[in-house]
């Protein structure tokens, strides 16, 4: 398989070079384009060397004695349709905007453009540059339309600063680039309930009770299994955004109308991911009318169903079922609680006091909890995060199969 580097300008620029040689070790043909900034840092020559390939320098051809090539003016549809992944490796501020706007002004970017094939970036830069809101919003841009962000991590940086902004280890680069070369197909054979969105409990014919959920990180969770080859039931509250392709959605408003339909559903479900940020409480009653303005209004509110619950009591065997806590306050023991008072298999923590994550944003942060272990997961794109959620709750998977094996009297394999 051929994967194209493409080396921006910044200090990290250096480290693409073992990145280069750590995707060789994985038998892949490594190709390198080169912006004209990255060549203030490391010469094409380094890359030539390492590769056996001419270095892309640029668009036009002009002789290049510094081991580089420059290309056609048409030689980047070629690199575009023949290579099967592009990574960017460090990805600058620059390039991230002009990924995001759609500027075509060099090899690189007019790859971007040409290409269909899987891209990821891995951001490098000052602490200040990484969290300005036009670079935060350049990422999330690029996060929608399915570019895989390797998001940085924190330290001492080149600059002297300290903070995230440090461009994150080969090792995780690598597994990124892996991922999305061998399209992981380990959800074949599953089908996965995902409950999304916010549900709406009517006060009178135009207000209702709701709450502040997008919908988005249940989306995401959908379109991720289904991109790992699950069949998707999505029961999905109201929500502005446009469901996953090839996913079953079933549309609803009420609390009770999202339990229906799951447990109705049920029986088909191997996973069930109740992302959805649920009523708990609704009115006695709901007017027939509009209410009038007429001073202090007293509401009386019942409980709704717990739809958690019932699906733990309902379940069939082998299924798993992991629910979701958005909590604002002492979050972690709220939701080891709940975890406990639910009897899921996982909780997904959710504090949705942070700023920047949780609620009708494209990043977030959780905390992956389960009866024995606790698993921070640093803030970046929901549908990346969304990927790492499904590897969670695939591996608790793994010590029931082997359980189930020994009290059949089947041989364990060994190591298990």
């Amino acid at each position: 398989m051929k994967v194209t580097v493409g080396v921006c300008g910044g200090i990290a620029a250096y480290k693409a070079a073992e990145l280069v040689r750590a995707l060789q070790k994985h038998a892949l043909d490594v190709h390198v384009v080169m912006t004209q900034a990255a060549q203030q840092f490391v010469q094409p020559l380094t890359f030539a060397a390492l590769t056996g390939h001419k270095v892309i320098t640029g668009m036009w051809e002009t002789p290049d004695e510094s081991g580089g090539s420059a290309a056609s003016s048409i030689e980047h549809m070629d690199a575009a349709q023949t290579t099967d992944a592009l990574v960017v490796v460090p990805a600058t501020a620059n390039i991230l905007a002009k990924f995001a706007i759609g500027i075509a002004d060099d090899f690189l970017s007019t790859l971007y453009l040409a290409t269909t094939a899987p891209v990821i970036v891995a951001p490098a830069m000052n602490v200040n540059m990484w969290q300005h809101p036009a670079t935060q919003a350049n990422v999330e841009t690029l996060a929608t339309r399915n570019v895989r962000i390797v998001s940085p991590e924190s330290g001492y940086l080149a600059c002297g600063m300290t903070g995230a902004g440090r461009l994150a280890e080969t090792e995780a680069i690598v597994e990124a680039v892996l991922s999305v070369l061998h399209h992981r197909n380990d959800l074949v054979g599953e089908t996965v309930l995902v409950t999304a969105g916010g549900t709406r409990e009517a006060l009178d014919p135009v207000r209702f009770l709701g709450n502040r959920s997008s919908g988005k990180m249940g989306y995401a969770m959908a379109e991720a299994a289904q991109k790992r080859g699950a069949r998707v039931i999505l029961v999905t509250a109201p929500t502005a955004l446009r469901a996953p392709a090839d996913c079953e959605v079933v549309s609803v408003t009420t609390t009770e109308e999202m339990r229906q339909a799951v447990l109705s559903r049920l029986e088909q479900a191997s996973i069930v991911i109740k992302s959805a940020a649920v009523a708990d409480y609704r009115p006695k009653v709901q007017a027939g009318q509009k209410l009038r303005r007429s001073g202090p209004l007293t509401l009386d509110l019942e409980p709704t169903g717990d739809i958690l619950r019932e699906v733990v009591a309902l379940r069939h065997p082998g299924m798993l079922v992991i629910g979701f806590a958005a909590e604002t306050d002492d979050a972690l023991a709220h939701g080891r609680e709940k975890l406990m008072r639910k009897g899921a298999d996982a909780i997904v923590l959710n504090d949705v006091s942070r700023e920047g994550v949780g609620f009708d944003s494209d990043r977030n942060a959780v905390t992956f909890l389960t009866q024995d272990r606790s698993i921070e997961m640093a803030e970046m794109p929901k549908r990346e995060l969304a990927d790492h959620l499904l590897d969670e709750i695939l591996a608790l998977r793994r010590p029931r199969q082997v359980l189930a094996e020994a009290d059949a009297g089947l041989p364990v394999a060994a190591g298990d």
